[in-house]
C-alpha cells in the first residue's frame, strides 16, 4: 500500500463558550447557537474537533441528554447524543465537528450551561487493506507543543448501528511510545486494524501520521 497521511491540529484556542453562551432551558428544545464561532445559526470551527459542554447545574441527576446535530471532516451530516454531568465536570462529544447546527435539549435543566470548545481533535482515520497482509510501519511527527494519542479500531462504521460515533477505538498497544505522546516516533500492527488514527489529547501544534502497509 502506498503511504497514507492524516495530520490532526494546529487547533485555535479553546473557548468553553464559542459555540453557545450560558443559558437555562426551561424545557424540552434548541439550544440558543449564539457563540462567537456562530453566523446565520451555524457554529463553524478551525478545524473538526469535539464539542464541550460546561454545566452549572447537576445535569447527570437531571439526566439531561444534550442531542448535537453538525457535519464531520467531509461535510458528512452526523449527530451524537451527550449526556449530562454534573457541575465541576465537563463533558464533550466523541466525534469531531466541522459545524454545529443544532443542539436539541431532551428537558428543563438543573443550571445554566455553555457549549464551546477544548483541544482535542482527532485526524480523518485511515482505513486500511484488509485484504493485504497485516504488518503495518507508523510514523508519527511533531511539529510543536502536543500530546497524542494513536488509536485503532476493529469496528467498520458502515455497518455498526449509530456508525463513526459508536466506533470503538483502542488505544496502540506500545504505551510508551504512542500513547500520550509527546515526541516524534515510529512503530508498527504486527495484526490488521480495520482502520487507525490520531488523537490530539492537547498542545498547540500539529502531529501527522503516517501508514504503510505490507504490498499483498
Amino acid at each position: 500500500m502506498l503511504p497514507r497521511t492524516v495530520t490532526v491540529g494546529p487547533l485555535t484556542s479553546a473557548v468553553a463558550n464559542n459555540i453557545a453562551l450560558s443559558q437555562t432551558p426551561s424545557g424540552a428544545g434548541n439550544l440558543t447557537l449564539n457563540g462567537s464561532l456562530v453566523s446565520g445559526g451555524v457554529a463553524t470551527l478551525d478545524k473538526p474537533r469535539r464539542v464541550l459542554f460546561t454545566p452549572a447545574g447537576a445535569e447527570a441527576t437531571n439526566t439531561t441528554v444534550w442531542t448535537v446535530y453538525g457535519t464531520d471532516w467531509n461535510g458528512n451530516a452526523i449527530s451524537e447524543a451527550v449526556s449530562g454531568v454534573n457541575n465541576p465536570s465537563t463533558v464533550y462529544t466523541v466525534y469531531d465537528y466541522k459545524t454545529v447546527t443544532r443542539i436539541a435539549v431532551n428537558k428543563a435543566q438543573a443550571g445554566a450551561v455553555t457549549v464551546g470548545t477544548n483541544g482535542v481533535a482527532s485526524s480523518r482515520p485511515i482505513f486500511l487493506d484488509t485484504f493485504a497482509p497485516a504488518p503495518t510501519a507508523i510514523q508519527v511527527t511533531v511539529s510543536g507543543t502536543v500530546n497524542y494519542t494513536v488509536r485503532q479500531s476493529l469496528d467498520d462504521p458502515n455497518t455498526i448501528s449509530g456508525g463513526y460515533t459508536s466506533v470503538t477505538w483502542v488505544n496502540h498497544p506500545d504505551t510508551a511510545d504512542l500513547v500520550s505522546a509527546t515526541a516524534t516516533a515510529q512503530g508498527n500492527y504486527a495484526y490488521l486494524p480495520f482502520m487507525c488514527g490520531i488523537l490530539l489529547n492537547s498542545g498547540t501544534g500539529s502531529v501527522t501520521m503516517t501508514v504503510i502497509q505490507a504490498d499483498a
